[in-house]
């Protein structure tokens, strides 16, 4: 598949599931309205939309990338439903409360999506080192996208910020590059808008979409150098969303 049609896949089929999905949503309205980070009322299509949009362009050019962000936004998925309630944020919290014997639905989100990273990079590299390095480099990156998800347009502007690049390299990073690129766009003005949100769900699954496109494009050094990156990131991931709120427009 070339770029320009993975971008042009990923868009039109986003927006069509996000126009099917606020036109009939499973179990009624009710269940998909959220509050955003303003207080403001929202649905949650934009999720279950950029899954689907990533996952059928990004898998068409490569399995592996269909198992990651089909994975990654169900685990998001299931923490956006289940985990609505839990105030509760940050991988030592989860970890903790699962020492106590209590399973989160945050601890069920951060197993599955280093599970199906590591098995996307199975997928993806021959390497024993290089399979378990871009697993590290999916599910980091997933978990950094869901980092800067802290208002309107954020996580969607940060992926197409860093996957525009992407779209230069040739072959398939490039495909899956743009097939992350055009799921983004497809929901940006309505998430700007403040219309609706892609909450964990889409933050995971366009960020798993990044990061395979990563993983694909690069070789153990590459690789080891954006698993260190994603690996701080996440141990110093209030202070990341920190710097993502003071950028946000005022």
């Amino acid at each position: 598949m070339s770029r320009r049609l993975c971008l042009g896949l990923a868009a039109v089929s986003t927006r069509a599931v996000l126009t099917a999905l606020r036109s009939r949503p499973p179990g009624g309205p009710d269940r998909w309205r959220r509050e955003n980070h303003a207080g403001r009322t929202v649905d949650l299509c934009a999720g279950p939309a950029v899954t689907a949009g990533a996952v059928l362009a990004a898998g068409r050019a490569h399995p592996g990338a269909g198992v990651a962000v089909l994975a990654a936004g169900a685990c998001g998925a299931y923490d956006d439903v289940a985990g609505a309630g839990d105030p509760r944020r940050g991988f030592s919290v989860h970890l903790a409360a699962l020492r106590e014997g209590e399973v989160t639905t945050g601890a069920v989100k951060l197993f599955g999506i280093s599970a199906a990273g590591l098995v996307a990079g199975a997928l993806l590299k021959e390497r024993t080192v290089d399979k378990v390095l871009a697993g590290v480099v999916i599910a980091g990156a997933a978990h950094f996208v869901n980092l800067v998800d802290v208002g309107p347009g954020t996580a969607a502007g940060t992926v197409i910020a860093l996957g525009v690049p992407g779209m230069v390299r040739g072959g398939v990073a490039g495909d899956v590059a743009a097939s992350v690129v055009g799921a983004s766009v497809a929901v940006l003005p309505d998430d700007l808008g403040e219309r609706t949100m892609i909450g964990d769900s889409g933050a995971h699954a366009l960020g798993a979409a990044l990061g395979t496109a990563v993983a694909i494009g690069n070789g153990r050094l590459g690789l080891l150098a954006h698993a260190g990156a994603l690996v701080a990131a996440a141990a110093y991931g209030e202070r990341i969303s920190e710097v993502a709120r003071s950028l946000k427009p005022r």
